[in-house]
């Protein structure tokens, strides 16, 4: 083979898996152009997150608040599908990356996607807002579109909490950062709006809950609604490998979804009786 083929051959090659994130080669370990030892000695986890994802790096108050919406939802206890089968999988003898694996694989459209989805509902409000008179109005419609195809609205409600504890502060911190300027607060004030319209005439409020003011904090700060349950995920596998770990600590083998007292109801046919 000439020099000639083998420099297209090798240039393509090289093209293959390009990227703008990571300049590996022998001694060198480069993220979006930031040295290793430059991270390793300087920076947070939080902000090399934001590097990693969007290039630059953060300024102080967009870390504070991407570090807050990581941190707020790091564990919702056993009860939560994906950690209680992370902790069932570390009791079956698999190794630890496979049961927070197993975690983080529950954590789809109905268990973690709600975060995506309402960031989605906050992105089509501020678009609707440029064609209606008021923010309120725009809700109404938006609103109303969803509620047509759904009964629910991703972010607003909680099976567990009459009131999430954490969706108020994450706001607080919203407003405070707004005041300061670094962001618009324009997604807080659309969540509080969605709040506000799913409350009206009801006795016993609809709140937001962290997912909702997550979303609102990932709006804020300009991500995809798709990184928004990418930095879920990212978060929860924290509670998920806390969880894994505890449970292969404490020696259990085959734990199932509840004690062997337990038996599930059955609600098939009754027994047939053998026949002579």
């Amino acid at each position: 083979m000439s020099g000639a083929g083998r420099s297209s051959e090798h240039e393509e090659l090289a093209q293959w898996w390009a990227t703008a994130i990571s300049d590996i080669r022998p001694g060198v370990i480069r993220l979006r152009g930031h040295d290793v030892v430059e991270l390793l000695e300087g920076w947070d986890l939080v902000s090399v997150v934001w590097l990693m994802l969007r290039g630059t790096a953060p300024t102080p108050e967009q870390a504070s608040l991407l570090q807050a919406a990581m941190v707020a939802s790091v564990d919702h206890g056993p009860q939560a599908p994906s950690i209680a089968a992370a902790r069932m999988a570390a009791s079956c003898g698999v190794g630890l990356n496979n049961a927070v694996a197993t975690g983080v694989n529950l954590l789809g459209d109905v268990h973690g996607g709600a975060g995506q989805q309402c960031l989605e509902l906050y992105l089509e409000i501020v678009e609707e807002e440029g064609r209606e008179e008021t923010l309120e109005a725009a809700v109404t419609s938006v609103v109303e579109r969803w509620r047509s195809r759904q009964r629910y609205l991703p972010g607003f409600g909680h099976r567990f909490h009459p009131v999430d504890p954490r969706a108020a502060p994450l706001l607080r911190l919203v407003d405070q950062a707004a005041e300061r300027g670094a962001v618009s607060g324009r997604f807080a004030r659309t969540a509080r709006a969605v709040e506000a319209h799913l409350s009206l005439g009801r006795t016993r409020p609809v709140t937001l809950n962290i997912d909702g003011a997550t979303a609102a904090i990932y709006g804020e700060l300009g991500f995809t609604p798709q990184l928004a349950r990418g930095l879920f995920c990212l978060s929860r596998s924290v509670g998920i490998l806390a969880h894994a770990a505890e449970e292969l600590g404490n020696g259990t083998r085959i734990k199932g979804p509840m004690p062997p007292s337990i038996l599930p109801a059955y609600t098939g046919p009754a027994p047939v009786s053998p026949t002579a």
